[in-house]
C-alpha cells in the first residue's frame, strides 16, 4: 500500500508549477478570447487582465516590454489572439497566462499562422543571413514580378530609366493577391531562376491589408526565393510591412520604389565618381611623375658623383701634363744630347787628318796606302802618293 504524501500548500502550488513548467505544449501556446478586468498598473507599465468565452475565464499578465511593443491599444469586450506560456503564480495558487503578444482577432489569426511559419522557416535556416547572397552592383537585365497594372510597376519603371536607363527590365506579370497569386509569383520566380533571365530580381506589389499582402507568405514562394539562383529583392507593401518574402529574400526594400533603387547605382553619381576617381589618379599620376623625376635627378647626380669617368678624366689630365712634361724633358735631353755632339764633332774635326790637311799639309802614303812617318820607310825608285786636301799627286823617289 502507498502511503500518500503530505504537501504543504506552497509544495503543491510548486510542484503543480514544475508540472506546467516542464510541458512543451504550454510553453508557447496561441489563444483566442475576449478582453475583461484590464488594468495597466502605472509604475510597472505591466498589463493585467483576464481572457474569457462563453463557459471559461483565465487570468492573464503581459509584461511591460511586451506591452510596449503592441501596435494597438487593448479594451475591455476586445476580441484577441494572443501568443502565450502558461505559468502558476505560486502565492494564490492559480494558473495564468503570460502573453508574449497580442493582436485583434481576424487579423489575429492570420498573425498567428505567420508566426507559426516564420518560426518553421527559421528553424530550417531559410532566413540564414550567410545563404544571402550580394546584389550585382551593375546588373544589366532586371527582373520584375509584380502586377502589370499595379502602382508598384510604374514606380519601378520610372525609378530604373531616371537612375539607370542602360538596363534592360524583364517583366513576368503576375497576380499579387488572392488564391491563384502564389502559384504565378512560385512560377515566375522558378522561370527566372532556370533561365537566369536575369542578373536581379524585385519582387512586390504595393500596400494594402494583411489579407492582400497574404500571397507573399505563402510557403512555397519562400521556398522558391530560397532556391532561386538569382538574387532577389521584396518589394512588399509599405515600410511597415512585414511578409515571409521579406524574411527569405537577400535584400528587403519598404518599398517597390526604393527596390528600385536598391537594385541599381545612380548614373550621375557613377559619372561623378568615375570623373572624381580620374581626377583623383590624375593627381597621383602626376605626383608620382614628379617624385620619379626628382628620384631620377638625384639618382643622376649620385652616379656622376660616382662615376669612374670623373677619376678618368682626372687621370687623363695628369697624363697629359705627365706627357707634356716627358716631352719637354726629351726636348731638353736631345739639345743637350746635340751639343754634345756637335761639341764632339768639332773635337774630332780638329783632330781629323783632313782639317790638317785644310791648312796646307799633305799626308804621304805608299803604293799600298801606308802612312810614311820616316824617310827610312822608302827605297829610292818607290812610287809615292801625296795626299792634298783636293786630290792625291803621284811621286817618284829619286834620291835620299
Amino acid at each position: 500500500m502507498i502511503t500518500p504524501k503530505v504537501f504543504t500548500v506552497s509544495q503543491l502550488n510548486s510542484h503543480i508549477g514544475s508540472m506546467i513548467a516542464t510541458d512543451p505544449e504550454l510553453q508557447m501556446i496561441f489563444i483566442e478570447g475576449e478582453l475583461s478586468n484590464l488594468r495597466l498598473n502605472e509604475h510597472s507599465g505591466h498589463l493585467y487582465f483576464s481572457l474569457k468565452d462563453n463557459k471559461s475565464v483565465v487570468r492573464a499578465v503581459m509584461f511591460s516590454f511586451n506591452v510596449r511593443n503592441l501596435k494597438f491599444r487593448p479594451e475591455d469586450g476586445m476580441k484577441v489572439i494572443m501568443r502565450a506560456q502558461v505559468t502558476v503564480y505560486e502565492p494564490m495558487g492559480q494558473y495564468q497566462l503570460r502573453v508574449e503578444d497580442m493582436q485583434p482577432d481576424g487579423v489575429g489569426v492570420l498573425a498567428m499562422r505567420l508566426e507559426q511559419l516564420k518560426r518553421k522557416l527559421e528553424q530550417e535556416g531559410l532566413f540564414d543571413p550567410a545563404h544571402k547572397r550580394p546584389i550585382p552592383k551593375m546588373p544589366r537585365v532586371i527582373g520584375v514580378i509584380t502586377s502589370p497594372t499595379g502602382a508598384a510597376l510604374r514606380d519601378i519603371l520610372d525609378i530604373l530609366g531616371r537612375r539607370y536607363p542602360c538596363a534592360d527590365v524583364v517583366l513576368a506579370p503576375v497576380l499579387v493577391q488572392g488564391d491563384a497569386a502564389p502559384a504565378q509569383l512560385i512560377h515566375a520566380v522558378n522561370t527566372f531562376s532556370e533561365y537566369q533571365a536575369a542578373d536581379v530580381l524585385i519582387i512586390g506589389r504595393g500596400g494594402g491589408s494583411m489579407e492582400d499582402l497574404w500571397a507573399f507568405n505563402d510557403e512555397g514562394l519562400a521556398r522558391a526565393i530560397y532556391a532561386c539562383r538569382i538574387p532577389v529583392i521584396s518589394a512588399v507593401g509599405h515600410e511597415t510591412d512585414v511578409t515571409i518574402c521579406d524574411f527569405v529574400s537577400d535584400l528587403r526594400a519598404p518599398t517597390p520604389s526604393a527596390a528600385a533603387e536598391l537594385a541599381v547605382p545612380d548614373q550621375k553619381e557613377l559619372s561623378d565618381h568615375m570623373l572624381s576617381m580620374l581626377r583623383k589618379a590624375q593627381s597621383t599620376l602626376s605626383a608620382k611623375l614628379n617624385m620619379l623625376s626628382s628620384d631620377t635627378e638625384k639618382l643622376r647626380q649620385l652616379v656622376e658623383a660616382r662615376s669612374p669617368q670623373v677619376t678618368i678624366d682626372r687621370r687623363e689630365e695628369q697624363l697629359s701634363a705627365l706627357a707634356v712634361r716627358m716631352n719637354r724633358s726629351a726636348d731638353m735631353r736631345l739639345q743637350l744630347a746635340n751639343a754634345a755632339i756637335q761639341k764632339m764633332i768639332s773635337k774630332a774635326e780638329a783632330l781629323s787628318p783632313l782639317a790638317v790637311l785644310n791648312r796646307g799639309f799633305a799626308r804621304v802614303t805608299t803604293g799600298d796606302d801606308k802612312n810614311l812617318s820616316s824617310v827610312e820607310d822608302v827605297n829610292v825608285g818607290d812610287s809615292l802618293l801625296i795626299h792634298l786636301k783636293d786630290g792625291k799627286l803621284t811621286a817618284s823617289v829619286t834620291h835620299k
